[in-house]
């Protein structure tokens, strides 16, 4: 297997995080499940920084976000699967 570009913690998750550099638009991602270690694959929408997330699937305004199978916030801008997800489109609900 190639190194994987995006990786996902739990099944639960909506959400993955980058791993490599300079991930472009358009970008076909290798996605891995690191629960079962199962693979699938994703396109990016917009070039994504190392460290941040994209959407695994389509979230509307208020939906919740789940990374590492927890509640990390709400969506407040419409997101599309393969979508950077960050502070622009996902706040947290402490605040």
């Amino acid at each position: 297997m190639t190194a994987p570009q995006l990786l996902v913690h739990d099944h639960k998750d909506n959400v993955g995080v980058v791993v490599v550099e300079d991930l472009a638009a358009g970008a076909d991602m290798l996605c891995v499940v690191t629960e079962d270690n199962s693979d699938f694959h994703m396109t990016a929408n917009q070039a994504v920084p190392i460290g941040h997330k994209v959407a695994l699937a389509d979230l509307a305004v208020g939906d919740t976000v789940i990374k590492y199978g927890q509640d990390i916030g709400r969506v407040v801008a419409p997101i599309r699967k393969g979508d950077h997800v960050h502070t622009h489109n996902l706040k947290t609900k402490r605040w």
